[in-house]
């Protein structure tokens, strides 16, 4: 396979904020067209990359040998099963599908067909999480007892839009949504989840999915995770708080690369990922703490790993499996909150 030519399924935020600048900066892939109805987007398609601008997800197939799918999360599905069908490679963004079952489809059908699938997980490649896990890997902190996990934001004005005003049948809300991440971290981080527990409410007015959920998971290996994600958190707490047998590990701040990228600034830039001292987590105990450097974010190792993984066969940066395991927990999260019960997973 030459230059793997790329076709990108939406082009709100993240198309055009994540995957298109990644997608441009991934050597051996080329960004051939982009589905956008609005004029203005199409117009900015055409003009930062050279890429085809087209209104319809059936003007692709000849465009493309894979498909990203950046759509509305309702329509990932669908898209993705009707990229396969028509012999695509694919990346879906999370989430992946509303349940396993819907995502199993996807799966079983890139195995029929022999295609690669693949879901954009791209805060596997935090900084912060990439520093969790070599700390946790050196044993740094002895044996984790809990880890602590946040995307918090001040934003009591809803902005709008189907994330916040769309129904069950959207898939919007912040479970789904960054409550994605948080899980599918936590999983990585301290393995397979046996019992799940969620808090999830709507707090703003006009605003019709979650908007301040909590989610307690109980790990086979005896460790708990506690998940935070909310629009109404007046007061930030730490991004990462991992408790340990010898020392703990705190940090506050998001990672640097979605600031950066919504800047308009190259993932190809000197220091793209790299995060300043001041910014830094700390480790240690209250009586003997240091702060401990932050590993270099790498998104674009993602798109790399894609590319390497349609030319060699190798296994893709995010596996179908890891993804369904992940969803699995967020689907139990969502049956917990709604009946008020623990949900036993394994």
């Amino acid at each position: 396979m030459d230059e793997i030519r790329v076709g990108l399924v939406g082009y709100g935020t993240a198309g055009a904020v994540f995957h298109a600048p990644l997608i441009e900066a991934a050597d051996g892939l080329a960004l051939a067209a982009v589905v956008t109805r609005d004029p203005r987007r199409q117009a900015e398609v055409r003009a930062r990359y050279g890429a085809a601008a087209v209104g319809d997800v059936a003007e692709l197939w000849g465009l493309c040998d894979l498909v990203v799918v950046a759509s509305p999360n309702r329509t990932h599905v669908a898209v993705a099963g009707e990229a396969l069908a028509h012999g695509k490679a694919v990346v879906v963004d999370k989430p992946f599908a509303r349940t396993v079952e819907e995502a199993r489809g996807v799966v079983e059908l890139a195995r029929e067909r022999g295609l690669m699938l693949t879901v954009f997980q791209n805060r596997r490649w935090d900084g912060d999480f990439l520093t969790v896990r070599r700390l946790l890997d050196e044993g740094a902190l002895g044996r984790v007892l809990r880890l602590e996990s946040r995307f918090e934001r001040w934003r009591p004005a809803p902005k709008g839009g189907w994330r916040e005003a769309g129904g069950a049948e959207e898939v919007g809300g912040l479970l789904y949504d960054l409550g994605s991440h948080l899980v599918d971290q936590a999983v990585r981080l301290l393995g397979p989840v046996r019992e799940v527990y969620c808090e999830s409410d709507v707090r703003r007015e006009g605003v019709a999915a979650d908007d301040d959920t909590f989610i307690a998971l109980k790990h086979a290996g005896g460790a708990r995770s506690h998940l935070w994600v909310s629009a109404m958190t007046a007061r930030l707490g730490p991004r990462f708080r991992v408790l340990g047998s010898a020392g703990a590990y705190v940090k506050h701040g998001l990672d640097v690369q979605e600031e950066r990228l919504r800047a308009g600034l190259s993932p190809l830039a000197a220091g793209f990922g790299d995060e300043g001292a001041e910014r830094w987590g700390v480790a240690g105990t209250d009586a003997d703490a240091r702060p401990v450097p932050t590993e270099s974010g790498a998104y674009l190792d993602f798109y790399r790993d894609v590319a390497t993984a349609l030319r060699t066969g190798a296994p893709p940066p995010v596996s179908a499996d890891s993804a369904l395991e992940a969803l699995a927990v967020i689907e139990a999260a969502k049956l917990s909150a709604t009946q008020g019960i623990v949900v036993r997973t394994g």
